[in-house]
Order: C-alpha cells, then structure tokens, then sequence
C-alpha cells in the first residue's frame, strides 16, 4: 500500500560526489519523519540522517559534514547529497519514512528496497 523507491545509486571515485532520491507513493496522507540509513557489507544497518517534517535535520557525527539531508514535502520525497566521498561510505542505502496512510491512523514505517552506493579509491 506504501512504496519507498530508491535511486541515484552507483560508482563513484573517492572525493565525488552523488545524490540520492527517495519516492514515498501509495496510500499516504502524511509522510513525518524521513531518515536514510546504510548497511556495509558485514555490518550492522546505521542510521545515517534524519529529517523531521518541520525541516530540522540529525546526521550520524562520523559524517563530518559531508552529507546533507533534504525532502520535499509536496512530492513526498527525501533526498541525500553526499558529498567528498570515501570508500568507508561503501554500503547499500536504504529510505524510510513514517507514513500515516488514513485520517486518525497510526504511524507506520516502511523501507525502500536499497540502492547500491560504492566508492573506490
């Protein structure tokens, strides 16, 4: 009933640069927190960012600033630019947002299917 999808994924030297998109569609009638998390390959899944619906942004402290955390509210979409790129960064990342699909209803959290991001050095 609610769909992540994931894209701006890819191969990227060390220093570059890319930029996520995530698409929230479905039966939705208010996405609140969005956040993207990544997983590397024998790790734990962390938690890389955070945006409110307000706007107001958390990120992981190993970022160092590199990172920036966007949405648009109309398009119910988030986005992440990452920026000076290392090969630490090398996970698949993953969209979640916390949906309300009706009037009154709870808020549900869904995950987007992952895109692939891999920096080489």
């Amino acid at each position: 009933q609610v769909q992540l999808v994931e894209s701006g994924g890819g191969l990227v030297q060390a220093g570059g640069s890319l930029r996520l998109s995530c698409a929230a569609s479905g039966r939705i009638i208010r996405v609140d927190t969005m956040a993207w998390y990544r997983q590397a390959p024998g790790k734990q899944r962390e938690l890389v960012a955070t945006i409110f619906r307000s706007g107001a942004t958390t990120y992981a402290a190993s970022l160092e600033g590199r990172f920036t955390i966007s949405r648009d509210n109309a398009k119910n979409m988030v986005y992440l630019q990452m920026n000076t790129l290392k090969p630490e960064d090398t996970a698949i990342y993953y969209c979640n947002a916390d949906v309300i699909m009706y009037l009154g209803g709870p808020v549900s959290s869904y995950w987007g299917q992952g895109t692939q991001v891999t920096v080489s050095s």
